[in-house]
């Protein structure tokens, strides 16, 4: 019953907010941490959390960034990892798969919003697209990357893909480590039942990528992987034998 609420929450206030985000980007509205962009995302996502009535937890708030931009790589196992990160950040962005674009209405407003959406068949084109959302973090704003490529099915740590590793040293700002959990007993993957439930949110501690060139990016992924999964097994007791690496032959965008 409560997929329905959410369900309905999400079709409402797709047809109230993404109409609202194009309005603004065709008359050229300024972005920011007060920008119609930030409430309107931040709404969305909140309003999601209250439909299926989940709280929130957060660790280590002062780890947020300010008015500098930061990458942030968390794991994944249910969109309720998306909806708890953009309900809390300040200035932010997605890297999304493509095919959320497609979605009518939602896909128009999501990109006005400013979302950078990845092809994640082309390699080519997904590194144009961490090239542009490297240049967005310069800016000032915030990206968030699933590096796993796509949602688990269980907490352990998986493979992640070079990609957002790139993105990170191109914009030479801070990684922010960012641990979820609790999303999957709320909703998992191939489920459609949603439940209540608490989320927790570890903000790490930041990796900097100062003076880090393009030949680094293997080093710094195994950093923020290992910091990732040591978090989650001292706080969850949940472990990995998996290798931090995708292995030779898979995308690693």
């Amino acid at each position: 019953m409560r997929i329905v609420l959410v369900g309905l929450n999400a079709l409402v206030m797709t047809l109230i907010l993404a109409p609202t985000v194009v309005v603004a980007r065709l008359l050229g509205m300024k972005e920011g941490p007060r920008s119609v962009y930030a409430w309107a995302t931040r709404t969305w996502a909140r309003s999601m959390l209250v439909s299926a009535g989940v709280r929130v937890r957060i660790h280590n708030p002062e780890r947020l960034s300010g008015e500098q931009g930061a990458v942030y790589i968390s794991n994944h196992v249910s969109w309720f990892d998306v909806f708890v990160l953009a309900a809390e950040l300040p200035r932010y962005s997605f890297i999304a798969k493509s095919e959320l674009r497609k979605i009518p209405l939602f896909g128009y407003g999501a990109e006005a919003a400013g979302i950078v959406f990845l092809d994640r068949e082309n390699r080519k084109a997904a590194f144009e697209s961490y090239k542009l959302a490297a240049k967005e973090v310069e800016r000032g704003r915030s990206i968030v990357v699933y590096p796993e490529g796509t949602r688990g099915r269980d907490y352990h740590l998986r493979p992640f893909k070079k990609g957002p590793f790139v993105l990170a040293i191109a914009s030479q700002c801070p990684i922010i480590p960012t641990i979820v959990h609790g999303s999957r007993e709320v909703m998992a993957k191939g489920s459609f039942r949603v439940r209540s439930g608490v989320i927790d949110i570890h903000f790490l501690e930041p990796i900097e990528t100062k003076g880090l060139e393009y030949d680094d990016r293997a080093e710094l992924m195994m950093r923020v992987w290992t910091r990732m999964a040591n978090s989650m097994r001292d706080h969850y007791g949940v472990g990995t034998d998996e290798y931090p690496i995708a292995e030779v032959g898979e995308r690693t965008a």
